[in-house]
């Protein structure tokens, strides 16, 4: 297990279409257990394949529940509507206002290529969506609503109130 360089924006990759994954081979396995690691390390909720190089459709995701992978995700359904703050690892020290669908589901396959549905509403559903986004080249900058807004991080913010 390793961390993976996360790709930022202007990086040609993130504006790329992913390829299907056919099978999970032992790299395929290791490039989820790096993805995980990579995410956690960086204080994410999601992460996919093509933020660490990858033009893979994987998608890892910690909304603070279970962590899941989705091997192949396909959006099934959504509905409502949320607007609230969005950020990527991709884009380091930004966020912005970004409206989704408040509800998702989504077909996925699991790292023994089993089919799954997973279902999510409010920060879940906006984690599905915005990481699928990324497996098509899209960065959630291209939905922002107005202008995006410097974010400090919390050690920072910590680190200003001990001085």
């Amino acid at each position: 297990m390793a961390l993976r360089k996360i790709r930022e924006i202007g990086d040609p990759i993130l504006n790329k279409t992913c390829k299907e994954v056919k099978e999970v081979t032992d790299r395929t396995r290791d490039l989820i257990d790096d993805m995980f690691d990579t995410m956690y390390e960086a204080q994410g909720v999601g992460l996919a394949a093509p933020q660490v190089g990858i033009l893979k459709r994987i998608v890892v995701i910690d909304c603070g529940d279970d962590p899941l992978l989705l091997i192949n995700p396909e959006v099934l359904e959504t509905s409502g509507e949320q607007t609230g703050q969005e950020g990527c690892l991709s884009v380091p020290g930004k966020a912005g206002i970004v409206t989704r669908p408040n509800y998702a589901k989504v077909k996925a396959y699991n790292e023994d290529m089993e089919e799954f549905i997973v279902e999510g509403e409010e920060l879940l559903a906006r984690a599905l969506l915005h990481e699928i986004d990324h497996l098509d080249g899209h960065l959630y900058v291209e939905k922002v609503e107005g202008e995006l807004m410097n974010v400090v991080p919390d050690d920072e913010d910590e680190m200003e109130e001990e001085e």
